[in-house]
């Protein structure tokens, strides 16, 4: 039995630190890890846990990210708990092994601090990897700070392990903006968290003889595309039992997650859509718009997937111009965050004469600083979107970039 770890009613921890305790009162049975920053120390403070007695799980210590994930399919398909943490190269190096894990089913939660991909190396945050693995079959889940952190790593236990979805779960967070900068955080107790989440429920364990079952069989043309399917269905399908959950958190603590986030949005003529740390900084430029006379709003999402393409085209189908922001290089496209946004705009405006003017920026690249009168600005270019009922630039354009402006399509 894991010894009682005490907490006060406010800690101040950095969304790593945040992040790690949410794992240890998870009392997981394997975390498999190969150090990455800026996502190191969620897995140093575990085996820091691990070595002063607090948890009798096990930590394994491997040559790389590839076979940290593959340490955690084996042991969840053995019928364990499971976790573990990478960021940028090493979530690039453990994407293949990320596919596995999903077709397998197995609810391994893996926490994701975003950081730039190389080249040029970069040790800092934007979303590249996050994008990277959006499509790999797994739940995702975004924060936007470390008391999110540490909330949406209980949930997403909770969630992945649940009979109906049994899904691995991304937890995603900014690095450097989140990970490293401490805030208060209000933890619950290690009891609460750890029956909040529930003990782990085994389905389909490799050392269960008295059932054999079979991992990592081939499957050719008779039946991927089925195999494909019946895991599309069950992520759309696990936004019930992610809502649900979201529920039962805020019966505990009182605090409040939706798929689809919004801010000063009932009455917005304008609006930015953000995720992570970005949406925040948003919401306070958003007040001084509104301070300003524009009626500004703010849009992100707690869930990337499934994507809630129907509550987000709802919450700015009415406004008359919004700008999409994107962490991440697209690479000679529309950004990544532009397409499925727009995507759900248009589709919650079938029929409709009038919709929202769309724009797509680009920001932040390795970590740039994005400022709040940056942000103004952006707002100000959407207000005379809105009054001339039409874009008065081009539809993509790179924001804080040192030397000439880029703006395409």
């Amino acid at each position: 039995m894991a010894k009682v770890y005490d907490l006060h009613e406010v800690e101040v921890w950095d969304g790593n630190t945040a992040a790690s305790h949410a794992l240890r009162q998870a009392q997981i049975d394997v975390v498999a890890a190969y150090p990455i920053t800026p996502s190191t120390p969620i897995v140093q403070n575990y085996g820091t846990f691990i070595s002063n007695g607090y948890i009798d799980g096990e930590f394994v210590l491997v040559e790389s990210e590839h076979a940290a994930m593959s340490g955690c399919v084996g042991a969840a398909a053995a019928g364990g708990r499971v976790a573990t943490a990478t960021s940028s190269q090493g979530l690039a190096l453990m994407v293949e092994v990320l596919y596995q894990a999903s077709g397998m089913r197995l609810p391994i939660v893996l926490n994701l601090v975003n950081r730039a991909l190389a080249s040029p190396l970069n040790i800092h945050g934007d979303h590249a990897d996050m994008y990277l693995c959006r499509d790999a079959g797994w739940i995702q889940l975004c924060t936007c700070n470390p008391q999110e952190a540490y909330d949406f790593n209980l949930m997403a236990f909770k969630i992945a392990e649940d009979y109906d979805v049994r899904i691995p779960t991304i937890v995603n967070q900014d690095g450097f903006l989140s990970s490293h900068t401490a805030q208060n955080v209000r933890p619950l107790s290690d009891a609460d968290a750890y029956n909040f989440i529930g003990e782990y429920k085994v389905k389909n364990s490799l050392l269960d003889f008295s059932k054999p079952v079979t991992y990592g069989a081939q499957a050719e043309e008779d039946w991927h595309y089925e195999h494909k399917a019946q895991l599309n269905a069950a992520i759309m399908e696990s936004i019930k039992v992610i809502e649900r959950v979201f529920k039962e958190f805020k019966d505990k603590t009182g605090r409040e997650y939706h798929p689809v986030m919004t801010y000063d949005m009932d009455d917005a003529d304008v609006a930015i859509f953000a995720i992570g740390t970005s949406a925040e900084s948003a919401r306070v430029a958003a007040k001084k718009m509104r301070e300003n006379g524009v009626k500004a709003g703010v849009v992100t999402i707690h869930v990337l997937r499934p994507f809630p393409y129907i509550e987000l085209g709802n919450a700015l189908k009415n406004v008359k111009a919004v700008a999409i922001m994107d962490k991440s290089s697209p690479a000679g496209a529309m950004g990544n965050m532009f397409n499925e946004v727009g995507t759900a705009i248009y589709q919650a405006n079938l029929g409709n004469d009038k919709k929202p003017i769309l724009s797509n920026y680009i920001y932040g690249l390795g970590e740039r600083d994005l400022t709040i009168r940056e942000i103004m600005d952006i707002y100000k270019e959407l207000d005379s979107n809105a009054k001339a009922g039409k874009l008065t630039h081009k539809a993509q354009q790179w924001i804080g970039l040192r030397g000439a402006k880029l703006s395409y399509f």
